[in-house]
């Protein structure tokens, strides 16, 4: 990796294009890491106590029925879709309350997790709009609209015309106060859309609530939503490209959201470095299009590179089109030339716009997703070509502070920050999320994650970590949506890989991420590769939610194991939240406890950190304290403490014991008057 100021930046108009593109991008600040400077870095990522060989490789493929593979974790239920929902593309979670709303491509579901084994469901509420990103907060839903069928009264039959004020793309904003009955109280249209969105919660702001939106799609013609222009000059200020949409939105009237600002957050940037596709998807890719086109299949471009458009997109299109002319049946050959003639705009959010062949291509021109840590005043923008890293202590107006970008890195999806804001997490979503990304002959660096530190605002990379064992040829896989699972003194994750299944990881060691647990079915399909997995996997309130694409709603617990024990996982449950959006991310505080303490001692004792004596007699003391009561429990547990402050210095790690001391020294309480 190099980093060169911007006074070292010269002469760069005569150089070829691709040192130009290269120099002005390192000019900005802006971190570009070479495929073979970042070789070095890859691992395996396996831990040599995971089952060998891995039971994940060569499982039985099945729709409701497939194999199962699973590690450290134990399945709690395995919920299908409800009637409504069935055949339909599940996508992401939000919580609040007892409830996890499941986002659709078709609406929305909820359900109560009061018993987690048997998740009961409140409402499948039907509302075509492509992807229904979700968030919660008190009495209000935010639900992510971009696709040309949405319509603003959440109809099904679609919307027939080019130009339509029946036509909803942006967010819709419904108050839950009886989650059971949902009502649509506002619609803020965006001229991209919303793919996804962000709520930020100011801790300074009581009254409002902030949505960043990010816009995949093509700009919407300007007689739909005045003020769209789709002009592909970045330092255009009326183009409706390379900027985010901030809706400022009051809690006690979301009737009155608005956009409030629309940063330019992409400024400056040019197109990063690409590492291209993997010789057998180009050799793979060439022959499926002559074959689709041979029978007559749907086929787009790509970024210049002919593809044949995925069945999950053209079916519900199809439907769309066949009910908006209240038509019966097939689709007809003219239902077939409207997706034909809207297959460019579908397409848009995949590529790039035209570039200028006088001047560097133009960098992104949106995020695929925002992920805002208020406690830290940071954002972690994953903005297709770029990591970003913003300053959002005015959440209005987010600025960027610095750009990371990886020519082993496709599209960067998604970002995860740990609870220290220290370091954070990028993900690559290679292939789009439909495409099998984790074969055996796929690289490592591809499809993966990429672990940064963060110092003064500026990321450094360490690593990869990629899901350790290969897919078929037929699974969807690749990085996705994950969340931290709140093991005190740790950084360890939980991540979705579509039809990889789940997985389970511990990066405090930004260099050497290793998986500590998983669970995989085989191959929805044996015989096709079909769009299914797991969408998002989150942690909240003690038990790990995974959004299933197709087969519905599953949900886990931690088991204990030589890498989380049963102290680590009492601690993790002892934090609980009111809402949870994983977008939106809340600082971890673990309220004093004997679990949290003794998971403290039990990482002190798994990394031999102070000795086997010692160790004993913490968790001697642990125990007499906790059946002794007031000052008797006092005295030992300050005593504790008193010691482990006198030994840190002779530890291996002497933070982790003067955690332990706090933790002992919270539970002794303050000293009585």
């Amino acid at each position: 990796m190099t980093m060169v100021s911007l006074s070292q930046l010269k002469h760069s108009s005569a150089l070829p294009q691709r040192s130009v593109v290269r120099r002005l991008a390192i000019g900005l600040g802006i971190c570009l890491m070479s495929a073979s400077a970042m070789s070095a870095t890859a691992q395996s990522n396996t831990s040599p106590l995971a089952p060998n060989p891995d039971p994940r490789v060569g499982l039985r493929g099945g729709e409701m029925n497939a194999a199962e593979a699973i590690w450290n974790l134990r399945v709690l239920s395995e919920t299908p879709p409800s009637a409504r929902f069935v055949g339909k593309i599940n996508s992401d979670l939000a919580f609040t309350g007892k409830f996890a709303i499941q986002g659709s491509f078709d609406g929305y579901q909820v359900w109560e997790l009061s018993n987690p084994s048997k998740p009961t469901l409140r409402t499948a509420y039907v509302c075509p709009g492509s992807q229904s990103d979700v968030s919660a907060y008190k009495n209000l839903l935010f639900v992510s609209g971009e696709s040309l069928n949405g319509r603003l009264d959440c109809g099904i039959e679609g919307v027939k015309d080019t130009v339509s004020s029946a036509r909803l793309r942006g967010l819709r904003i419904f108050d839950i106060t009886d989650i059971s009955n949902p009502r649509n109280v506002a619609n803020i249209q965006t001229c991209r859309g919303s793919h996804t969105h962000t709520l930020l919660v100011d801790p300074k702001d009581v009254n409002n609530v902030y949505v960043y939106i990010s816009g995949a799609s093509r700009v919407r013609s300007a007689n739909e939503l005045s003020g769209c222009e789709d002009i592909a000059s970045p330092n255009d200020p009326n183009s409706a490209l390379f900027r985010i949409e901030v809706i400022k939105v009051p809690l006690a009237h979301p009737e009155k959201s608005a956009i409030v600002s629309s940063p330019r957050i992409f400024n400056g940037l040019v197109a990063p470095p690409a590492h291209g596709d993997a010789p057998e998807d180009i050799a793979t890719a060439r022959e499926a299009v002559q074959a689709a086109k041979a029978k007559g299949g749907f086929v787009w471009t790509i970024n210049g590179s002919e593809r044949v458009v995925p069945s999950f997109v053209v079916n519900p299109f199809l439907d769309s089109v066949v009910t908006a002319r209240k038509g019966t049946g097939a689709p007809t050959a003219a239902d077939s030339a409207v997706l034909r003639n809207a297959l460019p705009q579908l397409s848009a959010r995949f590529g790039s716009p035209p570039a200028d062949p006088t001047r560097p291509a133009p960098g992104p021109t949106q995020c695929h997703d925002i992920t805002v840590y208020p406690a830290v005043g940071l954002a972690g923008g994953a903005c297709a070509g770029y990591g970003l890293l913003l300053d959002i202590r005015d959440p209005a107006h987010p600025v960027r502070i610095s750009a990371a970008a990886d020519s082993n890195f496709s599209y960067w999806h998604s970002a995860t920050f740990n609870n220290a804001g220290t370091k954070v997490l990028f993900s690559d979503e290679w292939g789009g999320g439909t495409q099998a990304k984790c074969r055996a002959t796929d690289k490592h660096e591809w499809g993966a994650d990429a672990l940064f530190t963060i110092a003064n605002g500026q990321p450094k990379f360490h690593s990869y970590y990629k899901l350790p064992a290969p897919q078929t040829r037929q699974e969807n896989c690749v990085a996705h949506n994950g969340s931290l699972i709140p093991i005190p003194g740790r950084d360890i994750m939980v991540q979705a890989w579509y039809q990889g299944g789940i997985s389970v990881f511990d990066w405090t060691d930004v260099n050497h991420p290793v998986e500590i647990g998983y669970f995989d079915r085989g191959p929805v399909d044996s015989t096709r590769l079909t769009l299914s997995g797991s969408w998002s996997a989150y942690w909240y309130n003690g038990i790990i939610v995974s959004s299933e694409i197709t087969r519905g709603l599953d949900i886990f617990e931690l088991t204990p194991s030589a890498f989380i024990s049963q102290n680590e996982i009492d601690a993790a449950k002892t934090v609980v939240f009111d809402y949870y959006n994983v977008q939106g991310q809340q600082k971890l505080v673990w309220p004093s406890s004997f679990a949290l303490a003794r998971a403290y001692v039990d990482q002190i004792a798994r990394s031999n950190e102070l000795s086997s004596a010692r160790v004993a007699t913490l968790r001697a003391t642990l125990t007499g304290a906790e059946k002794a009561a007031g000052a008797r429990r006092r005295s030992a547990l300050m005593r504790a403490a008193s010691r482990l402050e006198d030994q840190a210095a002779s530890s291996h790690n002497a933070v982790k014991v003067h955690m332990l001391a706090d933790a002992i020294r919270d539970l002794a309480g303050p000293a009585p008057r």
